[in-house]
């Protein structure tokens, strides 16, 4: 693991939530080092808000493990429906790297529609999507980064992704958030 450079990695995902949900939705992040889960944080942001960003930095740098943090993983660029996080702001505040991890290409076509046309704050989100840049294989998975080299990040992503494509704190993210919302955590993660 640490042959990547980065040991110290949180993966951050979003709870699932009913479809006429409006309000608060819970995210969670799952800390690593190494291959050992070492903490969780939680916390909620708004349904196609436009605090993810803010409430990211607060959790991440009001944290005890934010020192040792090397990396920040995000779960799809966008929590809670359209509330969508700038990572180049929050990988300049915090200083940083971030990686958003995606399985499937998104159709960017269909989310700037949905932005534009039905949206509040829409363009603005939109310009967030654009300006995190195009999507890029690597590994398997689909990235944006801020902050780090398409080498470092494939690096990242293969140094925890341990049981499939998805980096380890990601998918323990995705199964703790599934879990606290539904009862149980129903999805493949």
């Amino acid at each position: 693991m640490a042959s990547s450079g980065f040991s110290h990695v949180i993966g951050f995902d979003d709870a699932p939530f009913e479809r006429h949900h409006r309000g608060d939705v819970t995210i969670v992040g799952a800390f690593y080092a190494g291959n050992r889960l070492d903490g969780i944080l939680s916390g909620k942001v708004r349904r196609d808000g436009a605090n993810s960003t803010p409430t990211l930095t607060r959790l991440i740098a009001g944290s005890r493990f934010y020192p040792q943090l090397q990396a920040i993983l995000l779960q799809g660029i966008a929590f809670a429906g359209f509330n969508v996080v700038d990572i180049h702001q929050l990988h300049q505040v915090l200083d940083r790297p971030v990686v958003v991890v995606a399985r499937h290409l998104p159709n960017l076509q269909k989310i700037r529609d949905a932005l534009l046309g039905h949206v509040p704050g829409g363009r603005r989100k939109w310009q967030l999507i654009e300006r995190a840049g195009q999507m890029e294989p690597i590994a398997g998975v689909y990235v944006q980064r801020a902050g780090l080299s398409i080498s470092q990040t494939e690096a990242l992503i293969r140094a925890h992704a341990l049981h499939g494509r998805l980096p380890e704190p990601l998918r323990t993210a995705h199964i703790i958030a599934s879990g606290i919302s539904r009862g149980e955590s129903v999805h493949r993660a």
